[in-house]
C-alpha cells in the first residue's frame, strides 16, 4: 500500500500575481467531483470524476485511504464511467466539487484546491518522506497550516455539504 505524505495550508487569496510573474507555473487544471462511499474513523472510500480543463479528457478513480494527519495509506486506481455512475447512484449524495490547479513553485509541486460550493481555498504539498515533510518551510503566502485539523479534511467538508443540501 502506498503512503501519502502531505501538508495542507489555508490559502487566504488565490496567488494570481505569482502566476502572472512566473513564480508559480501552472502545470494543469482539473475539475474534480468527489463522492464518499464509506467513512469509518480513519478509513475512507471514495470515487472521483476528474475532468482536465485544458484537454477535456475525463477519467474516474476509486480510492481507499487509511490514517489521519500528514501520513496516510492510500490505494487509488482508475475505474470505468459506468462503475463510477453505479457507485454514486447507490449513495445518493452531493459530490464535493473543486478546481485543482497543479503548479510548480521553484521545483516544488503544489496543488491548489478551490472549492466550488464553499468559501475555501487550500494549497497542498506532497512529500516523499516524513523528514522532507517536517523540513518544509512554507512561504508566508500559504497561510495557516491545517494539515492535522480534521475540519479541513475533504471527508469532513463533504459530510458538512451533505447536511446543507438535505
Amino acid at each position: 500500500m502506498a503512503m501519502e505524505i502531505e501538508r495542507k495550508f489555508l490559502l487566504p487569496e488565490f496567488p494570481q500575481r505569482l502566476i502572472d510573474e512566473g513564480l508559480l507555473r501552472v502545470l494543469s487544471r482539473q475539475r474534480i467531483e468527489q463522492t464518499y462511499l464509506a467513512i469509518d474513523g480513519p478509513q475512507e472510500l471514495r470515487v472521483r470524476k476528474l475532468a482536465d480543463l485544458n484537454s477535456g479528457d475525463v477519467h474516474y478513480t476509486h480510492t481507499f485511504k487509511n490514517g489521519l494527519g500528514v501520513s496516510r495509506e492510500e490505494v487509488e486506481y482508475e475505474i470505468s464511467q459506468g462503475l463510477y455512475k453505479q457507485m454514486i447512484d447507490a449513495v445518493h449524495a452531493v459530490p464535493l466539487i473543486k478546481e485543482r490547479i497543479t503548479a510548480d513553485m521553484n521545483g516544488v509541486i503544489v496543488e491548489i484546491d478551490v472549492y466550488e460550493q464553499l468559501k475555501l481555498t487550500v494549497i497542498e504539498v506532497e512529500f516523499q518522506s516524513l523528514e522532507e515533510c517536517q523540513a518544509f518551510q512554507a512561504p508566508d503566502w500559504f497561510g495557516e497550516d491545517v494539515s492535522v485539523e480534521k475540519k479541513y479534511s475533504n471527508k469532513i467538508v463533504w459530510k458538512e455539504l451533505q447536511k446543507q443540501d438535505l
